[in-house]
């Protein structure tokens, strides 16, 4: 068997696994999409603030979703300033693990999942995390 063949095969059986998934993994796009846009409207605010504030230099990237870099079923986005990073990874299974904050080039955590479903519980959680990030990440 050739190389070609081999790989169209594999894509062939990997694709039939996954396809299974891919209704999941939409919905996940779809709610980090969603926490996507509650993140970056946080952000502006705190750019805003920091700014009236005396200090405009105080940015924080905020990274658009894409398919996750360790879970092929799972949908990423990331903040970030300087080295300091922190994830929102949001799973076809049903839930959001904040990872970070954390220096790039570190290991990556703490880490925390919570139900997408239980709302409540999540906006806590986005909330302690961002405000742990925003801490980490202005550390002179």
């Amino acid at each position: 068997m050739g190389l070609e063949s081999r790989i169209a095969r594999l894509g062939r059986e990997l694709g039939e696994r996954e396809s299974s998934h891919a209704a999941a993994l939409e919905t996940a796009r779809e709610r980090a999409t969603e926490l996507h846009a509650q993140v970056e409207a946080a952000m502006e605010g705190f750019h805003a603030a920091a700014a009236t504030a005396g200090s405009p230099h105080l940015r924080i990237e905020v990274g658009r979703p894409r398919l996750d870099e360790k879970h092929v079923r799972a949908v990423e986005f990331e903040v970030q300033r300087g080295r300091t990073r922190g994830l929102f990874v949001v799973k076809a299974r049903g839930d959001v693990t904040l990872v970070g904050p954390f220096a790039t080039g570190k290991a990556e955590g703490p880490c925390q999942s919570i139900d997408f479903e239980d709302s409540t519980a999540l906006a806590v959680a986005v909330e302690d995390f961002l405000c742990r990030f925003l801490e980490a990440a202005a550390q002179p």
